[in-house]
């Protein structure tokens, strides 16, 4: 009778697994266990605060629990004239979500291909570092958790605007051989403008001290290193081993010269540069200047299409039978890799505060009930992906809170995402 009984749970651990392993699909709360009377006035509650209090003018959220969608809602309009509703199918411009959506997926396959070290000197893939004598020998590990000591950000767009005017040196109205990437209508780019940019990084200062500071440089590195690594242009080596098997079709760059029917998002009145709304472009300007395609910004895509993404992670590299990466891989880019130096950061990922358990809602990062295990990344446009395996949840947030411009910041103020996330928190635990 022992044997039969443990027969019995064998076969319900292998069917869970498979279960949890297939594609996404929708499904209500009930068939988690959760209430979705309860959670849909929770939900609407705190987006419609959102919505009043101008965090944003739309926005929509997906929420899968145990390989299941079991909330998918979409609020209030793309902008505050209420003319174009959010629609569940709208693509959205990720900001840093790029960061683990673009570059990391790639990053993580060639590390556990053997062709990436994360302890070598990066100056070791990176030639132009070697003889820098501040960052000859800083590590990947340390670019991808922050702890490297480059500085935060370079605004490059400096180089191109002088007393409010565009030089003609880096930017044409008209594309030619010298000018073909598209940072706009009517906005080329010099295509070795890029070339200035890997100079400036070079240049640039680094702290002696390594403690965490988050910096989006190296970003800006990782598709030329992934194209020079695998002799594959970045966007295809993408496409190729992620975005396309895992049916993740509006994931990607530049949407606007793709012939997409969803409505794009735009984000926010760019009063410098492009002197109009921007909207379908990429809002972070150093991306622009590369074109729309780089490592720390650019990428575009749906909530379905990252929720994919997102749970392939969250089950260690593996989504619909096929193994996108491997087990080992997941489980050591998700882990906080200096936490005796008070780094929360995994390596591309983001990780909750630590004793993030402890804290208040108002002062936890993200709600304070995510697991320890947990994962995710933010985007400035308003965007945010959260993953926990230890609770099977997947969280994704999508808004254009910078609309009309980025001084808003009442999404951060009224702490919207991690009120949002704590809803389904509190339901799992009622459960």
């Amino acid at each position: 009778m022992m044997f039969k009984s443990l027969s019995f749970k064998v076969s319900c651990l292998f069917l869970c697994v498979q279960l949890t392993q297939a594609q996404l699909q929708y499904d209500t709360p009930e068939s988690v266990g959760l209430d979705s009377k309860v959670i849909q006035k929770s939900v609407d509650s705190i987006m419609q605060k959102g919505i009043e209090e101008h965090a944003f003018p739309g926005a929509q959220l997906l929420v899968a629990k145990q390989g299941k969608i079991i909330f998918h809602e979409a609020y209030g309009f793309h902008t505050y004239d209420s003319i174009q509703k959010v629609g569940l199918d709208d693509i959205y411009d990720l900001a840093s979500v790029t960061k683990i959506t673009g570059p990391l997926p790639a990053l993580m396959k060639l590390y556990e291909e053997g062709k990436l070290d994360l302890d070598k000197p990066f100056s070791y893939y990176w030639k132009s570092w070697r003889h820098k004598k501040d960052k000859k020998n800083i590590t990947l590990r340390e670019l991808l958790a922050h702890q490297s000591g480059l500085q935060p950000y370079i605004v490059f767009l400096s180089d191109v605007i002088k007393d409010g005017k565009i030089k003609r040196r880096f930017v044409k109205t008209q594309p030619n051989k010298r000018f073909s990437n598209e940072a706009f209508p009517n906005i080329y780019v010099k295509n070795r403008f890029k070339n200035k940019v890997f100079r400036q990084i070079k240049r640039s200062k680094v702290s002696k001290e390594k403690v965490y500071n988050y910096s989006g440089l190296a970003s800006l590195i990782y598709p030329q290193l992934i194209e020079n690594i695998t002799g594959v242009p970045y966007q295809t080596y993408l496409q190729d081993n992620f975005y396309r098997p895992l049916t993740c079709y509006t994931l990607g760059y530049t949407p606007s010269l793709k012939h997409f029917k969803n409505p794009i998002v735009p984000t926010e009145y760019d009063s410098i540069f492009r002197k109009t709304l921007t909207k379908g472009w990429v809002h972070d300007e150093n991306a622009a200047l590369l074109g729309g395609v780089s490592g720390n910004a650019g990428l575009f895509g749906t909530a379905t299409d990252l929720a994919k993404l997102m749970q392939m992670y969250m089950q260690k590299g593996t989504y619909d039978g096929k193994q996108y990466l491997k087990e080992s891989t997941l489980s050591e880019f998700t882990k906080i890799q200096y936490p005796k130096n008070d780094n929360r950061r995994g390596l591309g990922f983001d990780k909750p505060l630590i004793g993030n358990d402890t804290l208040s809602l108002k002062e936890a990062y993200p709600a304070p009930e995510v697991s320890a295990e947990s994962f995710g990344h933010a985007g400035f446009t308003g965007t945010f992906l959260w993953a926990d395996p230890k609770n099977e949840l997947v969280f994704i947030f999508l808004s254009n809170r910078v609309y009309p411009t980025r001084a808003n910041r009442n999404l951060y103020s009224l702490n919207i995402r991690p009120a949002l996330q704590e809803v389904f928190y509190t339901a799992l635990k009622k459960d």
